[in-house]
């Protein structure tokens, strides 16, 4: 299909969540997904089958907790990967005003941001796989409950693209897949071998780049935040790090216009064997990565590159319950709901 007809496809959901209803924001799910659907979404909702079980486990208490809950979409883009199949992939934020707990994380009683990265994949003219990523360790920090090591980057409400096309995007995006392919084909020459130079950054990313990662991690900004806020700490922690192109998982790429996005479940295989990634005691253990990413190129170099991996799964492989211990940590918090009087009284 064209991406256009895709996003055409996702249009009813989208502007369903924008205001979300449960009936409505239900309705359409159960219109647009396959009866079987598969739906991979992060810890700790694990793999769903279908339209009713996404909205009962995933939407029902997000919406719970913010009643006034709204979706905010700030990249939508679509195309046929090189293995031939469609995907839509969607970047934005979550928003509502955090009146009851979510997952256990107490309420704050004000406007609270949660970033998602949600991959669609369509047969025919229904999906048939979800891939999903919300940043719930983003709910925490601004609950102030984040019960893990503090994040060494900027801690933000991440912004849409600068360039304010996110939800017009069009285009050919050849050129932009291979620079970002090329990029990251660079990028894993480190540290095998040990000259950083090899990683030619320069040559790939715009100098005033921005790197948002995912809550824990933080955002980046430029070749030297970059390098000391989040690939410094990951390397040294997890020296072994490979591309999916390099063993035997698979990403799912899309390229459009001067947009590149990128979805697997997982799509990087690494061992936690040394120590200085989020604090994170080396395991010794091999684990998983679930990333799902988006690129935008300016004048030929990366930009902006939105990233979110499922840390709360990491954790989970090495076996650490992040919501347990966040529980441990609020023990002696009220989690009742929170009423914000309208100030009139």
């Amino acid at each position: 299909m064209q991406a256009q007809a895709l996003k055409t496809l996702l249009k009813p959901f989208r502007t369903a969540a924008e205001t979300a209803d449960l009936t409505s924001v239900r309705g359409e799910l159960q219109a647009l997904l396959a009866a079987d659907a598969k739906v991979q979404m992060c810890h700790p909702f694990a793999t769903l089958s279908g339209a009713d079980a996404f909205v009962d486990t995933c939407y029902a208490p997000l919406l719970s907790a913010m009643p006034d809950l709204e979706r905010r979409d700030m990249i939508v883009m679509a195309g046929t990967t090189p293995e031939g199949q469609d995907w839509v992939g969607m970047m934005g934020n979550y928003m509502g005003t955090f009146t009851a707990p979510f997952l256990d994380i107490p309420p704050t009683g004000h406007l609270a941001h949660m970033r998602y990265h949600e991959f669609y994949r369509i047969e025919g003219d229904q999906v048939v796989e979800i891939q999903a990523i919300w940043d719930i360790p983003e709910l925490m920090m601004q609950a102030r409950a984040w019960p893990m090591a503090p994040q060494l980057g900027a801690f933000l409400c991440t912004p849409a693209p600068m360039s304010g096309d996110g939800l017009t995007v069009s285009g050919n995006g050849g050129a932009a897949y291979h620079h970002v392919v090329s990029m990251l084909d660079d990028l894993c020459k480190h540290p095998a071998d040990p000259d950083p130079k090899i990683m030619n950054l320069e040559t790939y990313w715009h100098p005033r780049f921005n790197w948002y990662g995912p809550a824990g991690i933080g955002t980046a900004r430029g070749i030297s935040g970059f390098r000391n806020w989040h690939q410094i700490p990951f390397l040294r922690a997890m020296p072994d790090r490979k591309l999916d192109a390099m063993g035997a998982l698979l990403s799912h790429w899309v390229g459009e216009g001067d947009y590149v996005c990128e979805t697997g479940w997982p799509n990087m295989r690494l061992t936690l064997s040394d120590d200085g990634w989020m604090g994170i005691a080396p395991a010794n253990k091999e684990v998983l990565l679930r990333s799902l990413d988006f690129w935008r190129l300016e004048n030929g170099l990366i930009r902006e590159n939105w990233v979110l991996v499922d840390l709360l799964d990491l954790y989970s492989q090495v076996g650490v319950d992040v919501l347990g211990r966040m529980r441990e940590f609020n023990k002696a918090r009220v989690l009742s709901p929170v009423s914000v009087p309208s100030g009139l009284e």
